[in-house]
């Protein structure tokens, strides 16, 4: 598996572990295996002979009702991705993520631009399908299983060869898909020792995710070892920002450890 090392805006080197290839198209399988098991039971349930019947032949209103089925199929990455925190069923059955290219949450927008270019990456073959068929070949059928096989496979090979394991929307949206099995990830690094009878200070820490509090950690073991003043302040100010929290410690390294330690008590204990 590919290691990645991302350089944080505080200047802080994290390694990933890049989901491998084989990962992300057993992933890939198992959320089209959720798309077809949906496709098959609905249709079984709501099949479009049915429509045809009751609705008397009203084209237009037959074909609205088609878009409306198709419609989780169409978005099932999407909004899985974006509900689920970077991941599919196929995702989380492989334990792998999307986040973005500087180790945080990727925002809606880089969801949305990775789900619109699988057009690219895996559906090119519509592309040139229509390209195709516009010049009047749709009838060698051989020419068009090719293409289908090469359009199926461009986003595999473009995860095999790049540098991230990223495919083309990956790397349109800054995104890179993680193991989440590494030895460095989440929860081992954001690990606080506590006592039983501890009192947090700040509830507001709730906002931040797992990969905040892994960096804010980073960041603020290396500038507590390099005596960095300035980094301390700028990671209180950032952290103030987000939790729009109240601080009511002395100095930026009490404020920041209670962060973390609040942080650890709230995750370990809803």
């Amino acid at each position: 598996m590919k290691t990645l090392q991302i350089k944080t805006a505080q200047n802080v080197n994290i390694k990933f572990t890049a989901a491998s290839v084989f990962q992300r198209l057993l992933a890939f399988i198992v959320d089209n295996v959720v798309k077809f098991s949906y496709f098959y039971f609905a249709n079984k349930l709501f099949g479009f002979t049915i429509l045809d019947d009751t609705i008397n032949g009203d084209g237009w209103t037959i074909k609205a009702m088609e878009v409306l089925f198709f419609l989780p199929i169409t978005f099932y990455s999407l909004y899985s991705e974006l509900l689920m925190n970077g991941q599919t069923l196929g995702k989380k059955l492989l334990n792998i993520k999307v986040i973005n290219i500087d180790g945080f949450k990727p925002a809606t927008t880089d969801y949305i631009i990775r789900w619109f270019l699988r057009i690219v990456d895996f559906n090119l073959f519509l592309l040139l399908f229509v390209y195709v068929a516009s010049l009047g070949l749709a009838e060698q059928y051989s020419l068009l299983v090719l293409l289908f096989i090469v359009g199926k496979l461009v986003g595999f090979f473009l995860i095999l060869f790049t540098d991230k394991s990223q495919r083309f929307g990956d790397i349109i949206a800054n995104t890179i898909v993680i193991n989440l099995k590494d030895e460095v990830m989440f929860s081992q690094t954001i690990l606080e020792e506590i006592n039983d009878n501890y009192i947090p200070t700040y509830a507001n820490v709730i906002k931040l995710s797992d990969n905040d509090a892994r960096i804010i950690k980073e960041t603020f073991k290396t500038a507590v070892q390099l005596n960095d003043y300035k980094t301390l302040i700028k990671l209180r100010s950032k952290i103030l920002e987000v939790t729009e929290i109240k601080s009511v410690n002395a100095t930026d390294k009490e404020f920041i450890d209670t962060v973390l330690k609040d942080y650890n008590f709230y995750t370990q204990n809803m």
